[in-house]
């Protein structure tokens, strides 16, 4: 009796150590495969209904497979489950309502079939998708419902070579046999182009896509312009018989640094295209009010100015009547896409704030900008019934990826519809992002996010890593990162903020590191460090990393670089080392010429010194470089400069280099690579921060 006792004691022990280590699991890499992401919401004219997207992750076959799916509201509340609406065995994504809420239209290539926009009749869940005659792009459907607006370009019956525009047209050299050659002869500027694998061809081989009309029951499309350059961004007319557009007639001028996109206007009947307005700077997003006498649109002067939100009157012909109203002089976000209140009395946009994305209004006659919706997480993908009375939108804060929700106009009433990534979650523990600030030499005030490691005791020392974001001018905030999660779960502190530099604070907060790359925004992390160690006593300052990616590898290179005796490793991702060689070899050299004021040529020991290859000799720090061979916004030699240099010197360091992978790796980024991705990074933490000694 007495050692059944002992085995039972024994035995209870071991299920009470097991429950407490499983309750303590934290997020992994491979959970990334467990998540589903739901974007592009819409919600039904009459609010009967919620369109969006999901997708789900295909392990097997290192690939991502999205549908349609509904769900059905009463009164703005779920009517029953979240289903399915498209077919199951093919890719279905960007829902899109017809104006009487019967037609749902889809991205769906199926077969061999080149077009791959679909319909399907919204009368029961699921139904046949079908296409209509003579439409290929996205539809625009005109108020009345009787005519659809698209923009492609123009079909020609000439053919075009396999490969035209290989060889530019005004190449000066000859070419003895274009089938046997297979290289590039490139006389333009704008020849690469992040995202794509293959050069750009010549751009005077390109057709401009125009604006084309069709009947909602099919037929043969008419073409409606015919401009030297792309129409986008359309806008039906109150009455239908015109269609406002953006376009940029100087867009091929690869010498113009002047914003110069404009709105236009066409005529239906005549064909007619005219200057809607004459005004200095871009103008963009064309959004008419439901009675068609306002049409709310962007303004942005010049690169590096405010973008604002412009009113213009018009008259019954749908001409500009007056001076176009600035009606966000006085705030300072960045608006996102326009769109109308049901009565014309307001203009709503989303913007970014502090940590946060949300629900934005003015009223048409201007005044205060005032928040729409609340709360600590960020909108997206907002969308509004006919009527005005709902809206639908994803949420996602820092524990929870984006689900679905709906709400009343004002953000009341608020009702989740999807819990996709609920059953998965439960069986991990997520710790809270804690918000910080502090203040810097200068008086600004900075934010920033820490997670504490999973299983947390007080009294123990814990590493840290510091995360710094890429752009400069992008932010953190109240979103799901798994990343983060990932390192919190190897027993890490996880320190992010939004330096001076980042967005969603204001214009000049945004714009305050001109020129100072890395010497203004290094106080801003290094203070920071300060302030979580002196906040939470568990960060061990002997156990420092850091970490970031594009903008944020350029500020791990230069920290290593500028405090080699403050960090104990780093990870740099998709980096730059040396600005001088970045610049002849990105898609993106407006960027420094802009923000460094100039050339290289003309700002020559101003690149240098803000390169932190000018430093690299003080670097310590045992360094993962991670970075996509397709990378053409900061381009893989950038890495290899910094890999070389740290071998060279014998530190300790590890160059992972992923194939058929652009800038964009950690986002969209083949499933393999992106979880291995967050396996390497978690690795090399775990070994230099916690295996040590």
């Amino acid at each position: 009796m007495k050692l059944l006792k002992v085995k039972s004691v024994a035995l209870l022990f071991f299920v009470v150590l097991f429950l407490d280590a499983t309750a303590q699991q934290g997020v992994l890499p491979e959970d990334y495969y467990k998540t589903v992401f739901v974007s592009q919401t819409e919600i039904s004219p009459d609010g009967n209904y919620v369109a969006f997207t999901r997708t789900i992750v295909d392990e097997e076959n290192n690939s991502r497979h999205s549908e349609v799916w509904m769900q059905k509201l009463r009164n703005g509340q779920p009517d029953g489950e979240p289903f399915r609406f498209t077919d199951a065995t093919v890719q279905s994504s960007s829902p899109k309502w017809s104006p009487d809420g019967e037609l749902l239209g889809i991205q769906s290539r199926r077969g061999d079939d080149s077009n791959s926009v679909r319909f399907i009749r919204v009368t029961a869940p699921g139904g046949e998708a079908f296409t209509i005659e003579g439409l290929d792009r996205d539809p625009v459907w005109s108020p009345d419902g009787s005519r659809i607006a698209f923009v492609r370009e123009p079909e020609s019956d000439e053919e075009q070579p396999e490969r035209a525009g290989w060889i530019a047209p005004d190449a000066i050299t000859n070419t003895l046999d274009s089938t046997r050659f297979d290289g590039r002869v490139i006389t333009q500027m704008r020849y690469l182009s992040d995202g794509r694998s293959s050069m750009l061809p010549h751009p005077s081989i390109q057709k401009k896509r125009q604006l084309f009309v069709i009947d909602a029951e099919g037929g043969e499309p008419e073409q409606i312009t015919d401009l030297p350059h792309h129409v986008s961004q359309i806008e039906w007319s109150y009455d239908g018989n015109r269609i406002f557009f953006s376009a940029d007639p100087e867009e091929d001028d690869e010498y113009n640094t002047d914003f110069t996109r404009n709105l236009y206007f066409v005529d239906l009947e005549s064909g007619e295209s005219e200057l809607l307005l004459e005004k200095d700077g871009n103008q963009s997003n064309p959004t008419l009010s439901p009675n068609g006498r306002f049409l709310a649109f962007q303004h942005t002067l010049e690169r590096g100015a405010e973008t604002d939100v412009m009113i213009v009157s018009l008259d019954r012909n749908g001409s500009v009547n007056g001076s176009p109203q600035n009606l966000t002089e006085n705030w300072d976000l960045q608006p996102g896409g326009l769109h109308w209140t049901t009565n014309g009395n307001r203009v709503r946009f989303s913007a970014q704030i502090r940590g946060n994305a949300h629900l934005f209004e003015v009223n048409r006659s201007g005044g205060e900008v005032s928040q729409v919706t609340q709360g600590e997480r960020r909108l997206g993908s907002i969308s509004t019934t006919k009527d005005g009375r709902y809206l639908a939108y994803t949420s996602t804060d820092a524990v929870t990826p984006a689900e679905v929700f709906v709400s009343r106009a004002d953000g009341s009433g608020e009702a989740q519809l999807t819990r996709f990534n609920e059953e998965w979650m439960a069986e991990r523990t997520i710790n809270p992002a804690e918000p910080i600030t502090w203040t810097v030499e200068d008086g600004t005030e900075i934010e920033g996010w820490v997670i504490k490691p999973v299983g947390y005791e007080e009294g123990e020392s814990y590493p840290m890593v510091l995360k710094i974001h890429g752009g400069p001018h992008t932010a953190y905030g109240n979103t799901w990162f798994q990343a983060f999660h990932t390192l919190s779960a190897s027993g890490m502190f996880v320190f992010y903020p939004n330096p001076r530099g980042s967005s969603a604070y204001g214009h000049e907060f945004m714009y305050a590191t001109m020129g100072e790359w890395g010497v203004m925004d290094e106080e801003d992390f290094m203070t920071g460090i300060e302030a979580v160690k002196e906040k939470y006593s568990g960060v061990d300052p002997d156990r420092i990393g850091v970490a970031g990616g594009s903008y944020g590898g350029f500020m791990t290179n230069w920290l290593t670089a500028r405090f080699p005796d403050d960090f104990k490793a780093a990870v740099t991702s998709r980096s730059i080392s040396n600005w001088k060689s970045w610049y002849g070899s990105s898609d993106a050299q407006g960027l420094t010429e802009f923000e460094f004021g100039g050339y290289p040529w003309e700002q020559r020991d101003l690149y240098r010194d803000l390169s932190p290859i000018s430093y690299v000799e003080n670097v310590v720090a045992p360094t993962l470089i991670i970075h996509s061979e397709e990378d053409w916004r900061t381009p893989i030699t950038d890495g290899e400069q910094w890999y070389m240099s740290l071998k060279k010197m014998q530190v300790p360091v590890e160059f992972v280099r992923y194939p058929r992978s652009s800038h964009g790796l950690s986002r969209t980024g083949e499933p393999w690579l992106l979880v291995d991705r967050l396996e390497r990074k978690r690795s090399w933490f775990d070994h230099w921060l916690n295996e040590q000694d």
